[in-house]
């Protein structure tokens, strides 16, 4: 079984910065493509960005294109999200997922997931 472990979130003012990071355990099966999901209070589950096994490929939600980077550190097993220019509404609890599905959008693609870590962004 994948262990995901987060960190990097936190409290910021709008247009502010946050990095997120998300370590799979040392031992795991794979390739697996990771991902960033959110949800805010009375909200669905959002996808937010996606990477593929190898990082040759990303996928972004269309609210957080332009603003938000995904990137991994194949050699640490690390999935990062860079968040630029935050906006209120991007508060969320944010979890990263990791899985072999072929849609990477999905929140089905994923077999495992992390605690999830609260971003808040104040207006």
């Amino acid at each position: 079984q994948v262990q995901l472990v987060e960190s990097g979130g936190g409290l910021v003012q709008a247009g502010g910065s946050l990095r997120l990071s998300c370590a799979a355990s040392r031992r795991t099966f794979g390739p697996y493509t990771m991902a960033w999901f959110r949800q805010a209070p009375g909200k669905e589950r959002e996808f937010v960005a996606a990477i593929s096994y190898n990082g040759g490929a990303t996928a972004y939600a269309d609210s957080v294109k332009g603003r938000f980077t995904i990137s991994r550190d194949t050699a640490k097993n690390t999935v990062y999200l860079q968040m630029n220019s935050l906006k209120p509404e991007d508060t969320a609890v944010y979890s990263c997922a990791a899985g072999v599905g072929v849609a990477p959008s999905r929140a089905s693609t994923y077999s495992y997931w992390g605690q999830g870590t609260q971003v808040t962004v104040s207006s």
